[in-house]
């Protein structure tokens, strides 16, 4: 069986490990984005659909093969509508008696506050594993014999001792306390037989600054906001100035020097103002505008400049680039992060899992937050409330004008603004506006229609006329989604566009990066020596392979082991503990966000398995087997695979818990219940 008989645009796996040479199916991202499916000629198999079984009557060659068309189609492109219901405890406790503190709701709380009979009916704790305890041998992970305890105390039965809390571990406290699935590691018994939650002081203190997640929005602001009481002066008056200016001053206002003839707020006097009225805000700002005061909406030369020549850059990435997948990035080498993308709307409701997407870890030295939306009346508005809320803590806001989904795309949003540059411009300026010294930067594509590309007309815009700090291009139009390969010669063409006008205009540069296809240092390289970009945002390559931008930072190819790659899937396991929480709920979350990881992470093909160096990230693998058994596991698309995978770390799913994959090509029996 040799490589070369493989089909093309198949993965050169050696002939030793190929176990069918018929390709597998390929996942559909255009399809889990949200749109048809644009992939033909999948191998999707249609038992049953000659029809000559079970005395039915024989169908003629036509009707088959629409048939089997039809049948194909069913397990191709997204599972729409995908809903993960949490899991709670079958006795829930209260949240401030699990922590040792008073509940001040006493007997009106809707929780219990029977400790006693909430452990006695809690299941016991998960045994989270050390590296040492991972091996490329069944069972993958060695577990400790732990035994009952000899009392048989009902209390006490559901501790493992010889657990450890990821959460514990890392900061000294455990804000889960008594509802924790690892409680094992942070109590002990008193005397009087009660248990005693433990604190590690010393630890606590020590890695606060490090280890504690920044931009919460509290409660109350939530509520601000979402009854209309947030403050947002700079946007109103921005607003109102583009509502009455004249029809022959619209075309002006975007240039830099209009842009800074801003209306002058006093930030002061506003950060004064009772957070509450609205109305007072704005009466102060209009009291204060001619005052001299410094602290006014900077203009575009007082931003702060981005200096990101030659850094690694982790895309923003709907579902899958939540915070411990970032986390896991910048272990290996990545230097930007950037949110998911958030909708401004979402943001002026006051939605909290909107405002849970601008959170950010310590470890992220460069972070920034995307957000999308049609109009100044939505973006400018967040834009200035986001700006205020994370400020020190938010080193750039990301416009995406590159999203291709319907549900985005119909709403004017996304990639819609490609072809609404007026539009698009009065966004830029007002947000730049309203954020202050935080830059604002703009991710978009190549156009919106296949063959009609506008992004060469755009880009030399969006810095000298709006005042955007750095500019993204992925190189495929909106209509093209993932079907072909990225345009890098446009991109190319792209960047020359704009620094002729910055040359002309004696401008400093703006810092410009390519995105596409990016799936080895080799390629990483190639396209940052040929294509004038400064940098290449990475999106797919990562998801896949976590650990390229290690590759990049060193200049090789890692032939990674599949115990390394284990390694990788405990530290998300631990990274996703520390941040959705570790009580039943929060495992169960991170078993849900770990699952979608391992979605994409299956595709990748071991580079020793390949004749031929550096992979191709639209190469289509084969049936292969690894060089051991958990490489060969880890390669799995059986979604029911991914679930086992999860329960060597958060313990086993829950009889009530699912995972529905994204894409349909992963399911297995039902479509709504795997593992």
């Amino acid at each position: 069986m040799a490589s070369s008989t493989l089909p093309p645009g198949t993965a050169p796996i050696k002939p030793e490990f190929l176990v069918s040479l018929q390709p597998r199916d390929v996942p559909d991202d255009d399809a889990a984005e949200g749109s048809t499916s644009h992939v033909n000629g999948r191998p999707d198999s249609a038992p049953g659909t000659d029809g000559a079984e079970d005395g039915t009557k024989r169908l003629s060659g036509a009707q088959r093969k629409k048939l089997a068309k039809e049948e194909r189609k069913k397990h191709r492109g997204a599972n729409k509508g995908r809903r993960f219901q949490k899991v709670r405890d079958e006795v829930e406790l209260c949240f401030r008696l699990a922590g040792g503190k008073d509940c001040e709701f006493g007997s009106e709380c809707r929780y219990t506050h029977d400790v006693s009979a909430y452990l006695a009916a809690k299941p016991r704790d998960i045994h989270f594993p050390s590296p040492d305890d991972l091996s490329k041998e069944p069972p993958f992970v060695r577990l400790p014999d732990v035994e009952m305890s000899e009392e048989g105390n009902e209390v006490t039965n559901s501790l493992d001792l010889t657990t450890t809390c990821p959460v514990f571990q890392r900061i000294g406290e455990c804000k889960h306390g008594l509802k924790c699935r690892f409680l094992g590691n942070h109590v002990k018994r008193k005397e009087n037989g009660e248990l005693e939650l433990l604190v590690d002081e010393d630890k606590k203190a020590r890695v606060a600054a490090a280890e504690t997640e920044v931009n919460f929005i509290d409660a109350d602001t939530l509520r601000k906001i979402r009854t209309k009481k947030y403050p947002h002066p700079i946007a109103d008056a921005y607003l109102k100035e583009i509502q009455n200016a004249p029809a022959e001053e619209k075309k002006a206002e975007s240039t830099p020097e209009a842009a800074t003839e801003a209306v002058t707020v006093n930030i002061s006097e506003i950060e004064t103002q009772p957070s509450d009225s609205a109305a007072a805000a704005v009466k102060a700002e209009e009291d204060h505008s001619q005052d001299d005061t410094p602290d006014v909406p900077l203009r575009f030369v007082e931003k702060k400049r981005l200096h990101w020549t030659g850094k690694t850059y982790l895309a923003p990435l709907t579902t899958v680039g939540n915070l411990p997948f970032r986390r896991l990035c910048v272990d290996y080498g990545a230097d930007i992060t950037c949110g998911e993308m958030g909708l401004a709307m979402s943001f002026l409701q006051g939605s909290k899992e909107e405002w849970s997407l601008v959170r950010r870890h310590p470890s992220e030295s460069i972070f920034g937050m995307q957000i999308a939306g049609s109009k100044p009346q939505l973006l400018v508005p967040a834009a200035e409330i986001i700006g205020r809320e994370c400020a020190g803590n938010l080193d750039f806001v990301d416009v995406n004008c590159g999203c291709p989904i319907d549900l985005v795309y119909k709403t004017g949003s996304g990639s819609a603004l490609l072809d609404a540059a007026g539009r698009l411009g009065k966004i830029i300026v007002g947000m730049n506006k309203a954020l202050g010294d935080i830059p604002v930067t703009v991710k978009l594509r190549t156009g919106v229609k296949d063959g009609k590309n506008t992004a060469h007309k755009l880009m030399p815009r969006l810095a000298p006329e709006w005042g955007a700090s750095a500019i993204t291009l992925h190189g495929r139009t909106r209509q093209q989604r993932y079907t072909k390969l990225a345009d890098w010669d446009y991109i190319k063409q792209c960047v020359e566009a704009v620094r002729a006008r910055e040359a002309d205009e004696d401008l400093p540069p703006v810092p410009i990066f390519g995105g596409g296809d990016c799936f080895s240092a080799e390629d990483y390289w190639h396209k940052m020596e040929n294509y004038g970009v400064d940098g290449v945002m990475i999106g797919r390559g990562a998801l896949i392979k976590p650990w390229i931008f290690t590759e990049i930072k060193e200049r090789r190819e890692w032939d990674i082991s599949s115990r390394e790659r284990l390694e990788l899937v405990r530290k998300y396991a631990e990274y996703g503990l520390n941040h959705f929480g570790s009580d039943t709920a929060g495992v169960n979350t991170t078993r849900r966000y770990l699952c979608e990881a391992l979605s994409f992470q299956y595709r990748y093909i071991p580079i020793g398995l390949l004749e031929q160096w550096p992979p191709r990230i639209n190469d289509r693998a084969p049936a292969f087997r690894g060089r051991d058994e958990l490489e060969t596991l880890l390669a799995s698309p059986d979604s029911r695979d991914w679930v086992k995978i999860s329960e060597m770390f958060l313990g086993p799913a829950p009889e009530s818990w699912t995972f529905t994959p994204k894409h349909k090509s992963n399911a297995y029996g039902s479509e709504e219940g795997q593992g």
